[in-house]
């Protein structure tokens, strides 16, 4: 009785007990990103946890990736064949990961040295919370910072109007999956952006850690980057779909890139912000009439 009440009170106070930390699986989507994926692999192998699984699901890639993948085969998890698209092949990973943590690095991003340790830290002192995500920074071909990614404290009426979560630095208990399900393979720009909407709009905890955590590359051949008017214009359609209306602020995002893909206008002529306001208009009744 004695050691059963002396154990109670070690309980109690916290005095002896050994922190539980969570499992992690990391999925890796590629295609094509030979001269990156081995900066992405490191990043993720050097980061120096327990309880670590990744996963790298390639759809088919003609250039060097195969090779690249072979040298860490005896570290990770991968297969190499055709998918139906980026979110496909997060899908596949998602069904695999065994962690209690999932997060998901595309093949041209970086995790930041203890990035991963930090978020398991937060998940193990915080089990009320099922998303974690935390800061970034856009970083060019030679992992150089371009500038900081505007992330901002939770808020998911801000997040209707601006995608404020960078998605490498989002990490997420696999529960989530198991009650929201996976990404939405019709997509092909912003699967991840609907993700975050969906996991807001069914109630899902999310958690603000305040510490730079992973590098979203850009460059040419990153798709919102070579084609920015087709990822507005999806992000819009699907902001319609699911919420009925499509938020102000991207109508008028979508009308800036019309009008500079399709006009000599640059701000701050008063004849593109008039231009800018006419097409803003008629995106709005477009999408009113979807």
């Amino acid at each position: 009785m004695k050691t059963w009440i002396a154990s109670l009170a070690l309980a109690m106070t916290g005095v002896g007990i050994k922190m539980i930390y969570p499992s992690f699986s990391i999925v890796t989507p590629s295609f094509n990103q030979g001269r990156f994926i081995g900066r992405t692999i490191e990043s993720v192998l050097a980061q120096n946890i327990s309880g670590l699984e990744y996963f790298v699901f390639d759809g088919g890639s003609g250039d060097n990736t195969v090779s690249v993948l072979k040298q860490f085969e005896s570290r990770l998890q991968w297969v190499s064949e055709r998918d139906d698209g980026q979110a496909h092949a997060v899908n596949k990973g998602l069904r695999k990961a065994s962690g209690d943590i999932i997060g998901w690095l595309n093949s041209d991003d970086v995790y930041y040295p203890g990035a991963l340790a930090a978020v398991q830290q937060f998940f193990a002192k915080h089990p009320d919370v099922d998303v974690v995500y935390g800061k970034a920074n856009h970083i060019d071909t030679d992992d150089q910072v371009i500038e900081a990614y505007p992330t901002q404290e939770w808020d998911v009426q801000k997040l209707k109007q601006t995608c404020f979560l960078c998605q490498p630095a989002v990490f997420f208990r696999r529960s989530v999956i198991e009650r929201v399900g996976g990404l939405d393979e019709k997509l092909n720009f912003c699967m991840d952006y609907e993700f975050w909407l969906r996991l807001g709009k069914a109630g899902v905890k999310f958690a603000y850690l305040p510490s730079i955590l992973a590098g979203s590359r850009l460059h040419d051949q990153t798709k919102t980057l070579s084609a920015p008017f087709k990822a507005h214009w999806e992000a819009c359609l699907m902001l319609k779909e699911k919420f009925g209306y499509v938020p102000v602020r991207w109508l008028k995002s979508m009308a800036v890139l019309w009008v500079k893909k399709n006009t000599q206008l640059r701000k701050p002529q008063v004849r593109f912000v008039l231009l800018v306001g006419l097409v803003m208009g008629w995106f709005g009744i477009r999408f009113h009439l979807v």
